[in-house]
């Protein structure tokens, strides 16, 4: 575990040589945040709350889906692709670790940068000038830390999925930003799943992307509470679990068919 620890490390001083982008990050969250509240204030239209949300609600929703975002997000699937295509790959998969789990320990590390350096502060930020409602009890915190770790393996697991097939397409740019795409519209960053037509949100209950910012978002804001929040840690532990498998399968033929282009 000690080379898995210091990768993360690593990987966060990296990320800290470049901390001015996130400063100037806080402010662009911070600027989308309150765009979105102004077009919820509009749609709520003075009206006490919309499918069981008040307008607080959903502007907590929408603050915390989009800062929590910075935390899971990475683009592991842009570096592995980058590394196939140069031909760096087959370096490192001579080194002594496991390539995949050496790219998720790299994610975390970025994933920790932003949560001190862009989450937190950026939180702060924008709680200066919206209404947003955190809940007051320890346990809901909780539930949402969990949560948004779930969210951050799951999110990896796909980015890795979808790098890893670029293993047999060599250049998969048009697959990375249809998977990006439906990320952000599916796991309910743009709109709560709960706005989405009653069949639209009985289909996706059978693929992973609500698990990503759905359900952490509807736990902060408590929507989701007692039977409800444990449901939903329950998916996402579940999903964590079951993408390994197509991930592990995956892994083991790509190796097989391992071509270098460059290097």
């Amino acid at each position: 575990m000690d080379k898995y620890m210091e990768m993360i490390r690593i990987r966060f001083l990296m990320m800290l040589a470049y901390r001015t982008n996130y400063y100037t990050g806080i402010l662009i969250y911070a600027i989308n945040i309150a765009a979105y509240y102004f077009l919820w204030s509009a749609v709520y239209g003075g009206r006490p709350s919309m499918q069981g949300m008040s307008l607080e609600q959903m502007t907590t929703y929408v603050a915390i889906s989009w800062l929590a975002r910075a935390f899971y997000f990475n683009n592991l699937d842009r570096e592995i692709a980058m590394e196939i295509r140069d031909g760096k790959v087959a370096v490192e998969l001579i080194r002594p670790y496991s390539y995949l789990g050496m790219k998720a320990v790299q994610g975390l590390g970025e994933g920790l940068f932003r949560l001190f350096f862009l989450s937190l502060p950026g939180l702060l930020v924008v709680s200066l000038f919206l209404p947003l409602q955190f809940p007051e009890h320890a346990k809901t915190w909780f539930a949402f830390a969990l949560s948004l770790l779930f969210s951050f393996i799951i999110f990896s697991e796909l980015n890795l999925l979808a790098g890893v097939v670029t293993f047999f397409t060599f250049r998969n740019e048009g697959l990375l930003r249809a998977k990006r795409f439906i990320i952000d519209l599916f796991s309910g960053l743009i709109l709560p799943l709960s706005f989405y037509p009653d069949w639209a949100q009985r289909w996706m209950h059978y693929f992973p992307f609500q698990a990503i910012s759905y359900i952490p978002s509807m736990i902060v804001t408590e929507s989701f509470q007692g039977a409800a929040a444990r449901d939903g840690l329950l998916m996402q532990a579940a999903w964590c679990i079951a993408l390994l498998f197509p991930l592990g399968w995956l892994w083991r033929a790509a190796k097989r068919r391992l071509v270098v282009q460059g290097g």
